[in-house]
Formats: C-alpha cells, sequence, structure tokens
C-alpha cells in the first residue's frame, strides 16, 4: 500500500508543500494528493491589484502540477476527521489519509468588503466601478494590506476621495526613514490619514476591511489542539497533538526566533512549506530530520505600481533602521512577486534524480493504517 499523503490547500504554503513532498519521495512508495476549491492559482500578494482592475495571472493547478506526480482534487474542504483520517468535502467526497498537511490559509477577519481572496478582491473591483468623481473609500487597517490597498487605489483612481484609518499611527511599525516616505507618498496620492481611530465613526461610500485575517474554523473542528483557530506544531510543522497532521502558512500556529509567534504571510507560507515537507520526508524514509529556524528579513511593501518600501528586521520581524525606498523598492518588491509565482509554477524543478523510498518500518504501518 502507498503512504497516502493529502494536502489541503494549494495558495503558497500548499503548493510548495506538494511540489517540495513530490520532489523528495519516491512515487512508487506515496500517493501525493492536493484538494483545492479553486482551479488556479492566484497571488493573494497581488490582490489589492486585481482589486483596482489590474491583469492579474491566474495559473491552473493542473498544469502547475502535470507530470510530477502529484493528483489535484477540485473540491471545496468542510470538515476534517484527525481521529478518522479523513476529509469531507461539499460534495460529499471522503478523502483517507496516512498524513494530513492542512493549508487551508485564512479568511478576513472582518465581514464587508475586503480583498483577502479573490472573491472579495473582484467585489471591491465591481463596487469601485461603481464610484464616481469625488466619492470617499475608506481603508480600515493600517498593516502591509491596508498600505498597499490603499495606495494602489489611491494611484489607480485620483478621481476619488481616499482614506485610509489606523487604530495608532500610521506606519508605526517601521523604521523613521521609511515612515517618512510613507507619509510622503500618501500625501502625493492625496490619502487622508486618519490616526488613532478606536471608536471613531467614519463616513464613506466604500470601506474596505483590512484589519487582519483569522483561520479557517475547519481547524478547530478537526480534533487537533488550536490556538485561535490555527493548527499548534512544534518546529517541524508537526501538530503538537497528532503527529500525522501538519500545518502550514496562516493555518499553523509556529514559534518563531524569540518565540513570538510567525505571522501570517506569504514570507512564513513559503518556509513553513518547505520545513514540514522536508521533515515528512525525513520521517517516512529514516532520514535525519533536519533542524531549520524559521526567521525573517525583510518586509517589501508597495506604494502603488511605481513606488514601495524594502524595511529590513530582525530575525523576530522588528524593524531596523535600514530600509529600501521609492522606485527601486518597487522593482525589488516586483522581482520578489514575480520570483514566488515562478517558483510556484515550477513546483519539482531540479527533481533529485534519486527521491527517497519509504523505510520499511514505515512501509508496514502505512500498510496496517491503510486496512484499518
Amino acid at each position: 500500500m502507498k503512504h497516502r499523503i493529502v494536502v489541503l490547500g494549494a495558495g503558497y504554503a500548499g503548493a510548495h508543500a506538494a511540489g517540495r513532498l513530490a520532489r523528495r519521495l519516491h512515487p512508487a512508495d506515496t500517493e501525493i494528493t492536493v484538494v483545492n476549491a479553486e482551479p488556479h492559482f492566484v497571488q493573494r500578494v497581488r490582490l489589492h491589484q486585481l482589486a483596482t482592475g489590474q491583469h492579474v495571472a491566474r495559473r491552473p493547478l493542473r498544469e502547475v502540477f502535470a507530470g510530477t506526480g502529484v493528483t489535484l482534487r477540485q473540491a471545496r474542504v468542510v470538515a476534517v476527521d484527525a481521529e478518522n483520517d479523513t476529509v469531507t468535502c461539499e460534495d460529499g467526497l471522503q478523502i483517507g489519509f496516512d498524513t494530513l498537511v492542512y493549508a487551508l490559509g485564512s479568511t478576513a477577519a472582518t465581514e464587508g468588503h475586503h480583498i483577502a481572496g479573490v472573491e472579495g478582491a473582484l467585489k471591491v473591483r465591481d463596487r469601485l466601478r461603481e464610484l464616481t468623481d469625488g466619492a470617499t473609500v475608506l481603508v480600515v487597517g493600517g498593516g502591509l494590506t491596508g498600505i498597499e490597498a490603499v495606495t494602489e487605489i489611491a494611484e489607480s483612481r485620483p478621481d476619488l476621495d481616499v482614506r485610509i484609518a489606523v487604530r495608532g499611527d500610521f506606519g508605526d511599525w517601521l523604521s523613521d526613514r521609511a515612515r517618512t516616505h510613507l507619509h510622503r507618498v500618501a500625501a502625493r496620492l492625496g490619502i487622508t490619514v486618519h490616526e488613532h481611530t478606536d471608536g471613531s465613526r467614519l463616513a464613506a461610500d466604500l470601506t474596505v476591511w483590512a484589519t487582519g485575517f483569522q483561520a479557517h474554523p475547519i481547524a478547530a473542528a478537526s480534533g487537533v489542539t488550536v490556538t485561535d483557530g490555527r493548527i499548534v506544531v512544534d518546529e517541524t510543522m508537526r501538530s503538537v497533538s497528532h503527529p500525522h497532521v501538519y500545518a502550514v502558512g496562516d493555518a499553523g500556529f509556529a514559534a518563531g526566533p524569540g518565540d513570538r509567534p510567525l505571522r501570517m504571510a506569504c514570507a512564513t507560507g513559503g518556509p513553513m512549506a518547505w520545513q514540514a515537507a522536508d521533515a515528512i520526508a525525513a520521517r517516512l524514509s529514516g532520514g535525519t530530520v533536519p533542524e531549520n529556524t524559521i526567521r525573517y528579513f525583510a518586509q517589501c511593501v508597495s506604494l502603488g505600481r511605481r513606488d514601495g518600501v524594502i524595511q529590513f528586521v530582525t530575525a523576530d520581524d522588528r524593524a531596523t533602521p535600514k530600509a529600501i525606498i521609492g522606485r527601486p523598492a518597487a522593482r525589488i518588491k516586483e522581482l520578489v512577486c514575480t520570483g514566488a509565482a515562478w517558483n510556484i509554477a515550477h513546483p519539482t524543478l531540479l527533481l533529485p534524480t534519486r527521491r527517497r523510498r519509504l523505510a520499511p518500518a514505515t512501509a508496514t504501518v502505512t500498510e496496517q493504517h491503510s486496512r484499518a
């Protein structure tokens, strides 16, 4: 019997995990299945562009995984049973697994218009198209998503009255150099900044919520240990309660440098996926589980299409005084996004000439598990 590895979700984390597992493990021993609700991969870090009517590439997942040995099932997951090792989909399909990689990501933490997913970004796009000269657009939230959304909207629609509301100071986590540039760009684009807005009432023709993300509720009902809806994992992205379950990307709650939780971000999802895939491959093949520490290097922020900030950070994601600003930063951010998309499109690049076979003990357990 082949060892059944099921990956839920084909965003940055899920796609990377599946591709890396296909690179590491021999197809004679393992069966890798990716379950995803949508047929295409769309870069989440470009959803603010999609919301303003720009073309954002959609890559068919069947093309992404063609020839890799990875099986794609287009289905919407509605439940996971970690005790009985099954995944239930909306159409009633049940999928069994021996190892599960949970990568269903997150959604907007607030109801209303948002750009946390493709559907939400398209709704914002359609609403923006309805607005006439002088209409007010308010973006709520001063994190990376809020900043990128408000600058993109202001640049693409200079006829609108564009505003942003933040809880504290605008860009208060950035270095002095980066924060000064952010305020300069906001002024150039005509963005009105409302700071310290807790409890404030602000009227707008369109309000776009960017106040954070929350994990899908499926994990909390699966039987695994969670915190804030995210699966608690160890340094190898393995569930602390169910050792055959791994969680990567926004769905996983892992400690980073200084024991600070890794933040929900593309910059986190990829390394988490690599860590999980390498650990799974090592454990199944009887190898040594690699010890790698996930750390941060920079935060890349686009401020429209021609401006940006590259904020260098410490390992635990705190801003340092060093930052790249302006057009060079915008070019770097574009290279990062393009590179991330290219990596997704080539999931088994540099495929090892000799992939690992399952260790005899693992193969025996898998066979017994599958018959149970």
